[in-house]
Order: structure tokens, then sequence, then C-alpha cells
């Protein structure tokens, strides 16, 4: 058997505010899911986005430290077009999350913004451009 991709995770310093973070995205989470240590969202097609906090990935790495400096994952999310990457983007700014880099026309062919989620891990919203 070859590996398959089946399992994103991000480790979490505050479980709610990641959950409220990627709920606003689209992604569900189940009710009380702010209070467990460890929470899976599935995506389309069948993988999981999961999310543990600190403590549980400590519970079996006791010597694990959070990362410092600049972000370390990258997750891109596909918007329907141009306008509703630059309204995702001032919703998520608006309900005072970080914005890293204001919507733009790059030059790939896309109209591109980062916003960071509530652990400082920037997350991009994109849509091809027509």
């Amino acid at each position: 058997m070859t590996p398959q991709l089946d399992f994103l995770g991000i480790i979490t310093s505050d479980m709610a505010a990641a959950l409220a973070f990627y709920r606003k995205l689209g992604l569900a989470f189940p009710v009380g899911a702010e209070e467990q240590p460890h929470v899976e969202a599935e995506l389309p097609g069948g993988s999981r986005l999961a999310f543990d906090t600190e403590d549980t990935v400590r519970s079996f790495h006791p010597e694990w430290r959070p990362p410092t400096g600049g972000g370390r994952i990258g997750l891109a999310f596909r918007c329907a077009d141009a306008a509703e990457v630059d309204s995702v983007y001032a919703e998520l700014v608006d309900a005072g999350y970080t914005g890293e880099l204001k919507p733009w026309n790059a030059v790939w062919g896309q109209r591109y913004a980062t916003v960071n989620d509530p652990d400082g891990n920037g997350v991009d919203l994109y849509a091809p451009l027509e």
C-alpha cells in the first residue's frame, strides 16, 4: 500500500479561539468541541483537519515546545470569486483577526489574501481571476 494523506493536524494554544476562526471559514465542529483536547473536522474528499491542545501534545511528547518565528504550515481556502476573497478577508479582520496580506491580484492569476489564525498560522484565501 502507498501511504495516503488523510489527516492534517494543528497544535493550538486556545481551542475555542482556533475553532471560532475556522468555523468562520466554513468548517464544522461538534457542539462543545471547544472543551475537548482533540477535535477533527472532515474535509471534502474525506481527509480530516484536526486540532490538539498544547497539553495534549505534551501528554505523549513531554519535551515538545511551541515553535517560534514565522508560520510553519500552509492552509489555503478557495473562494468562489475575487469578491468573496475580499469579503471573507474583511469579515475576518473586522472580527479581530490579524490580516497579514491584504487582498491583491497575484501574478499567477489569482486574487489572494492571508489572515493569521489565533496561533499565528497564515491562512490564505484565493480565487481564480477571470
